[in-house]
């Protein structure tokens, strides 16, 4: 098996969790600004695919090196072992990013590295004519960032938000990606109640599903490099078998979303049913202010309205003050509010334990987190 170099891309203000995940998976990595870099062999592109629930992307990384001149860019490009990941029919499309860079027409390097790749396979391959590129996908991308370009080939295909379960959505869902790191900042356990009280299209209480029965994130989805030679088919099996084998089919759970809109739970139910998780999570049409429950030690996510839209705000805070007295009583639940209403703790009417910055999209928002008092330990 070869040992390659892989980067895990992350969302702002979630680098800290996916790392813990590779390292989970057992890989020791480094963190970046939206990057998590480490080495890993063929098993380590299909684990990663499979099992991040926090990622973006999972990425080679082909090269990285200084280029301020398109020539250097060039040559730099040619010079990197291209043949090791191509095969000679590959479909090479090139994509480019460039930040506080000398060469900051993306169009220009996407062109340049593009050309200097065909060179390599051409002489490589021993080829007079044109390449094919008829065969399987691989995704290149030149990202420059302070003349510092990084090449890489993209092994995930669409991107790991995208589980497959998704049949319908409501207006503005949340990534399934920010919707699993939600639940994974919490001290939330498979045994303990879990309640979402803005539910939407289903996202946040499908993932705590996935979560609690350790179902992989990509059990349900195929990824790009599953067409290459790189990786032989049976480590594909081989590692959806042990996704099979791990998984806690048997873990009863108690997990319900609710939403004021009769039309979300509609979708909800089926993203669910999409999932196989049908049976496992409930959903209702309610009310947050409506919530009321006997059960102890219980968490409650979500990502209610935040108010953005104009005249909306006076509304939203509103219901955060009714949410925030129909919560008061509930003293052994933990709840955790994500919004980017500056003022929700005024409304809410309680201060927060912690909160965590983070982005929904492009909307700044906090992670508000009340922590409820802890389960009595077992004897």
């Amino acid at each position: 098996m070869t040992n390659y170099e892989l980067i895990a891309t992350s969302a702002m203000g979630l680098e800290a969790l996916v790392a813990k995940e590779v390292r989970a998976l057992g890989y020791d990595c480094q963190v970046e600004n939206g990057r998590i870099s480490y080495h890993g062999n063929e098993m380590a592109i299909v684990k990663s695919n499979l099992w991040l629930r926090t990622a973006d992307r999972v990425k080679l990384k082909i090269g990285e090196f200084k280029a301020t001149t398109f020539d250097e860019l060039f040559e730099k490009t040619k010079a990197l072992p291209w043949e090791k990941f191509l095969p000679v029919n590959a479909e090479f499309p090139v994509s480019g990013k460039s930040v506080k860079s000398k060469l900051f027409s993306v169009s220009d390097c996407q062109s340049i590295v593009k050309k200097a790749i065909v060179e390599r396979m051409k002489r490589h391959y021993k080829i007079e004519g044109w390449l094919e590129e008829n065969g399987p996908l691989y995704k290149i991308e030149v990202a420059l960032h302070k003349d510092v370009a990084l090449l890489t080939i993209d092994t995930s295909g669409s991107g790991l938000h995208k589980r497959g379960y998704r049949v319908d959505q409501g207006e503005a869902p949340i990534k399934e990606t920010l919707a699993a790191a939600l639940v994974m900042l919490t001290n939330w356990t498979p045994d303990r109640p879990f309640v979402d009280p803005f539910c939407g299209s289903g996202t946040i209480p499908i993932e705590a599903a996935l979560i609690g029965q350790n179902i992989a994130p990509g059990f349900n989805r195929e990824f790009v490099s599953e067409a290459w030679n790189l990786i032989p088919p049976k480590i594909w099996d081989e590692a959806r078998t042990e996704v099979e084998d791990v998984a806690k089919y048997d873990q009863p759970l108690d997990i319900i979303g609710s939403d004021i809109d009769h039309r979300l739970i509609k979708i909800s139910q089926e993203n669910a049913f999409e999932a196989g998780l049908g049976d496992l999570v409930t959903f209702k049409q309610m009310r947050v202010q409506d919530f009321t429950t006997s059960k102890q030690y219980g968490v409650i996510v979500g990502n209610p309205p935040y108010g953005e839209r104009l005249g909306e705000k006076a509304a939203v805070q509103k219901m955060y003050n009714e949410m925030g007295k129909t919560f008061e009583p509930l003293d052994t639940w933990s709840i955790y509010m994500l919004t980017s209403d500056e003022e929700f703790e005024t409304h809410f009417g309680k201060k927060a334990t912690k909160k965590r910055k983070l982005f929904n999209g492009f909307i700044k928002t906090d992670y508000y987190q009340y922590w409820g008092k802890r389960p009595p330990r077992e004897k």
